[in-house]
């Protein structure tokens, strides 16, 4: 058959006439460099357009054979005829080397958008709640609504008997929060930051952790909100390996730089004066030796959570695993580009007995899309800003939805935020 395009005939040639079944280009149709996955000269969906068929591009081999087994699912859902054409064409026609391993060249938000995009297609598809295909698609059969951590000096309200009785509480403490400092450093310090945080100039490592202290104690919640930290130690450390504790200031003279190993003594200090359970990346994303001796000599009591470390990237995760690095995952789609390898990340956190916090960025929009990933995934913990801020409210209110949604089987994560659900 011919196809008429842009006033040019291309040839196809087909077994068997129009009925979309074993096509292939010809030989005489010249190849076709991509920017990324797209083939600008040679645009399928267009070439199906006005034809009362509709086209989907899959371009690899691993989610054409997956749709090709679930095609008869599909017939059932769009109540009509699909048909599958596969069109074979060598990654070097299009721009792509073989066996890519970085998106670098393709942009992880462009991919990110459109795996996010499928993913919420197909929920709606399948007429089923977004945290729901999620489960489905990671195989997990159960769905735990997580412990809200509001960063970034972190609480976490695990003696909560339910979500909403958890935001309750977290917001009451926030609050409090605020008049502390108020009081303490004046109206100023009270300004929010991008997460909803406050900012106020404290000059002690440990004074950011005593106003917390205080302001769990005056509204009664000892013992039921516990304290995380975020140091984000790769910002301080230095290419002569030590981390400079005075590294804000401009001129400083090095004198408060210190090994590694010197950096594990403050962090034990803390976690022995106040009710730390969580400590997120303690050392730079390259230091896995000292990431591993913290684990070995601190994971038993708090949890030692990868972010700069892991980036959400499966095989760091298992690199961390083999060397006991860390022994929790901070879970960014962003940063892998792909909800298909985040699950995979996730799944084997869980497998090797890891928590996983599910967080948002520093620059948010309104999706909440994270919020029905925290919950489909089981994550136990999900980091999106203090209770403040619409950006960062839009997920804590899907969160609650989500909960009034499943009723009388809403689970929350709770004390078990670390592993709440067997690994799946």
């Amino acid at each position: 058959m011919k196809i008429r395009k842009k006033g040019k005939f291309k040839n196809i040639d087909s077994d068997e006439d129009d009925d979309g079944k074993r096509a292939k280009v010809s030989d005489g149709e010249k190849n076709h460099r991509a920017q990324g996955h797209t083939m600008p000269t040679m645009d399928m969906a267009k070439l199906f357009a006005s034809r009362g068929l509709k086209a989907t591009i899959l371009t690899t081999s691993y989610y054409a054979q997956n749709f090709s087994k679930t095609i008869e699912k599909s017939r059932a859902f769009l109540g009509t005829q699909v048909k599958v054409l596969t069109i074979k064409i060598p990654c070097s026609d299009v721009g792509l080397p073989e066996g890519i391993e970085s998106v670098q060249m393709l942009g992880a938000n462009a991919i990110l958008a459109v795996s996010l995009a499928l993913c919420k297609a197909g929920a709606h598809v399948a007429k089923t709640p977004l945290y729901q295909h999620i489960a489905n698609l990671a195989g997990n059969k159960n769905l735990v609504l997580p412990v809200p951590a509001f960063n970034e000096f972190m609480i976490l309200s695990v003696g909560a008997s339910s979500f909403k009785e958890a935001m309750k509480m977290g917001v009451e403490v926030y609050h409090n929060l605020k008049s502390v400092i108020k009081k303490k450093y004046g109206q100023d310090a009270t300004n929010v930051g991008d997460e909803g945080g406050f900012a106020p100039n404290i000059q002690e490592n440990k004074e950011g952790l005593e106003l917390l202290k205080t302001a769990i104690a005056k509204v009664g919640y000892t013992g039921k909100v516990v304290i995380g930290m975020d140091v984000a130690a790769s910002e301080f450390y230095g290419s002569d390996k030590t981390y400079d504790l005075n590294f804000k200031e401009e001129n400083n003279n090095g004198s408060e730089k210190i090994s590694g190993d010197a950096l594990k003594d403050p962090y034990k200090s803390f976690v022995s004066e106040y009710p730390i359970v969580s400590i997120e990346d303690p050392f730079d994303q390259d230091d896995w030796e000292h990431y591993a001796k913290m684990t070995v000599e601190c994971g038993e009591q708090v949890q030692i959570v990868g972010d700069d470390l892991l980036v959400t990237n499966p095989k760091r995760v298992e690199k961390a695993i083999k060397e006991n690095s860390c022994n929790a995952l901070l879970l960014k789609v962003n940063q892998i580009g792909s909800l298909t390898e985040s699950i995979e990340a996730v799944r084997m956190s869980k497998k090797a007995g890891w928590g996983v916090m599910a967080s948002h960025r520093s620059g948010e929009t309104e999706d909440t899309f994270i919020a029905d990933l925290s919950v489909g995934l089981v994550t136990g913990q999900i980091k999106t800003g203090a209770p403040c801020r619409s950006e960062r409210l839009a997920k804590y209110n899907q969160l609650l939805r989500i909960k009034e949604e499943l009723g009388s089987k809403a689970v929350y994560a709770g004390a078990k935020f670390r592993v709440p659900v067997e690994p799946y």
